[in-house]
Parts: structure tokens; sequence; C-alpha cells
């Protein structure tokens, strides 16, 4: 991707974060990067193409950190042969490394925010936030504990996932960012440790 192509997506990202997909209009975006909308035009065919392009762009970071942590990318249903592989240590660090994304990468962090304020908002923002932040990761942390034969996995799953997403809501606005980052591993290190009793 270009370099002005991916500054346009990062721009409008900000934006929609900041102000709502709804709320925010082409001229706004090409007026934050000092530029005409036909010009963006040349880029992005609509405001519609750019938030495309910001969930592609998303889907991919996403399969790239799977791929750097060696855990499945795809749900058991398409590789459930890749769901034999994963440790439960490999898969908390998994996690720890998910939250630093979740929170600290700028993309992903204006992906959650925009997310997060877009879901009453629409049907189709309300299902992307599931997908990315609420069952979708639910149900994955569910299928990997099952394949690892933890007990209780569903409720383990519930209880695992629901400390990433507290500290996902906590993070912004922490005033120590690494004492939050810390609270998070300390819990995540906590619970899992419950769950090999």
């Amino acid at each position: 991707m270009g370099n002005r192509k991916k500054e346009i997506l990062i721009v409008a990202l900000h934006l929609f974060a900041r102000d709502g997909y709804e709320a925010v209009s082409v001229s706004q975006i090409a007026g934050e990067l000092d530029m005409t909308k036909g010009a963006l035009y040349r880029h992005y065919k609509s405001k519609r193409d750019i938030f495309d392009c910001i969930v592609r762009h998303m889907e991919q970071q996403d399969g790239e950190q799977a791929r750097e942590n060696e855990v499945p990318e795809e749900s058991i249903e398409k590789t459930p042969e890749e769901y034999q592989n994963v440790s439960l240590y490999d898969f908390v660090e998994y996690s720890k490394s998910m939250y630093e994304y979740w929170t600290e990468d700028d993309f992903a962090s204006s992906f959650r925010k925009m997310l997060t304020i877009e879901q009453f908002r629409s049907e189709e923002m309300q299902n992307l936030y599931q997908q990315y932040l609420v069952s979708g990761p639910a149900e994955y942390v569910n299928d990997l504990f099952k394949n690892m034969k933890i007990k209780n996995p569903e409720e383990n799953a519930i209880k695992f996932y629901a400390n990433m997403f507290f500290y996902y809501s906590m993070y912004d606005g922490a005033t120590d960012k690494t004492k939050a980052k810390c609270q998070f591993e300390h819990m995540m290190d906590k619970i899992v440790e419950e769950m090999k009793q």
C-alpha cells in the first residue's frame, strides 16, 4: 500500500475513532491531510471504500499477529489441526502480546475505539465489535481451551477473556499505562494458575 494511501487510512481511522464514522465526511478527511476531495478520490472511491480498506488492513494485521505467535488464524471448523499444537503457555504469551497490540498499536487501538463508539449506531458496527472484541475472541479462547482439555473450558474462557476485555477498557483511561499493563499480566497469570488447579 502506498504511503499516501496508508496515510489517508490512518487519518480517517483517527477521525472515526474520535468522532464516529457517520460524523466524519470525506471533506473533513481531505482537509486533515491538506488535500482536495478530488485528490483523495484518486486513492479511494468513497468514505465507505476507506472504511472497507481499514477493515481489510485490520484483518491482515490480525492474521500477522497470529502467525507471529504460531496460533491459529482461522476458526476451529476451518483449521482444526492448527488447534492441536497450541500450549497454554504459548497462548498466554500470545494473549499478552495481543493486549499490547490492541492498546499500544496505533492502528489497532484506534480501530478498537472506533468500534466501541460505533457499536450502538449500526448493526454492521455491532457485528464487527462482536467479531473483534467480544464474542469472536471469547469463542476462539473457548475452542482452544476445549482442545487443551482444560476443565470447564467455556467458563474459563469467559473468565480469561473478560480479564483482557476489562483491561483494554481500563487502559484507555489509565494515567499510568505501565501499571495497567502490569496489573493485566498479573491477573492473567493468576487466572491461569487457578485454571491449572
